[in-house]
């Protein structure tokens, strides 16, 4: 079979391996959809605190996919052969509590050789993958494309909204979403259907912006619009996809006091946190990574139920590097998504 890998040479590319057998406990999957993200482009240039050059190689890229159950291992119950299933990617230790809880995203003893399928074990970026059967949630009825995006841009943006809920219970409550990309977009639909907030989009392209109303925004704008498009005392929510310097401090300046700031993206910048300088008062920061298990379930059933959809460009997996090449230059709006 075809599989797009990390080599320990720093190489990636498309090579031919042998189809995977599932041992007990596990399924091996006919990969439907793998969706692509500036995190495998983080592994690809060996760049953030998790690289390609901190993990054993060889593996198979490809940490958000959908595929079809096409062979059980010994002991699985509750999945059947034919089954549409997403794979919940985060990796842990298995064993710690939070781990049995569903939540391997905060791991209290994160396995230093992995983050997650397709970072640093063998992922979904191939025609058939291996995976633990208690990894998977049922996306039967969902476009395929549209489910493997859910994996991590929708389940990374649920989440981050998630840790916000009591903040976006107030009344008259507005949330600014910095960053219109493959998470900041299913951000705002997410925000839409499940919030009553005034949501803000900011971006520096126009065609993201129209891309954030038709997404469900009530005001899309430059970043240097904000303060107009902004209530005098700020948003009760800010979450910033892009993660910048520049981004970062328009967020500490866009909050309200006691407002929730979520940094979600990972462009390196940086932000001061101490009384008296750039954070108003009261300030909650969070930075939130990946989800929970049964937040997946929760993001599949709001596409199933409540509408929620991604702006997605397709690609085969014979022209994944160009889909990376893509996505290295901005060259479309949403989520590239790879179809085997």
């Amino acid at each position: 079979m075809r599989a797009y890998r990390m080599f320990g040479d720093g190489r990636s590319g498309l090579t031919e391996v042998a189809s995977p057998a599932p041992r007990a406990g596990q399924v091996r999957l006919e990969v439907l959809a793998t969706g692509l993200c500036q995190s495998d482009l983080h592994v690809l240039d060996a760049t953030g605190v998790r690289s390609a050059t901190a993990w054993s190689t060889p593996y198979t890229l490809g940490h958000e996919t959908c595929g079809r159950v096409a062979e059980l291992g010994t002991g699985v119950t509750g999945v059947h052969v034919g089954d549409q299933v997403i794979v919940h990617g985060p990796w842990g230790c298995g064993q710690c509590a939070r781990c049995a809880a569903g939540r391997p995203n905060y791991c209290d003893q994160p396995d230093p050789k992995a983050a997650g399928i397709g970072l640093g074990v063998d992922g979904g970026l191939a025609d058939e993958m291996v995976v633990e059967a208690g990894r998977l949630v049922s996306a039967d009825g969902l476009d395929p494309a549209l489910a493997a995006t859910l994996a991590d841009a929708g389940l990374t943006s649920f989440h981050a909204v998630s840790g916000c809920r009591d903040a976006l219970a107030e009344p008259d409550t507005t949330a600014l979403v910095i960053g219109v990309g493959g998470l900041g977009h299913l951000a705002v639909g997410i925000l839409a259907a499940v919030s009553n907030a005034h949501v803000i989009a900011v971006d520096v392209r126009a065609e993201a912006r129209d891309l954030a109303r038709a997404c469900g925004a009530a005001t899309a704008c430059a970043p240097d619009d904000v303060g107009a498009a902004l209530p005098a005392r700020g948003a009760d929510v800010v979450l910033d996809f892009v993660g910048s310097d520049a981004t970062m401090a328009l967020a500490a300046r866009s909050l309200r006091r006691a407002g929730d700031l979520v940094v979600i993206g990972s462009a390196g910048g940086t932000l001061p946190v101490a009384k008296g300088t750039a954070l108003p008062p009261g300030a909650r920061v969070h930075v939130p990574f990946w989800g929970a298990r049964d937040e997946l379930a929760e993001v599949v059933g709001l596409a199933r139920d409540r509408g929620l959809r991604a702006e997605i460009t397709t690609y085969s997996l014979d022209d994944a590097d160009q889909a990376l090449d893509d996505l290295r230059h901005g060259r479309f709006l949403g989520r590239a998504v790879v179809l085997p």
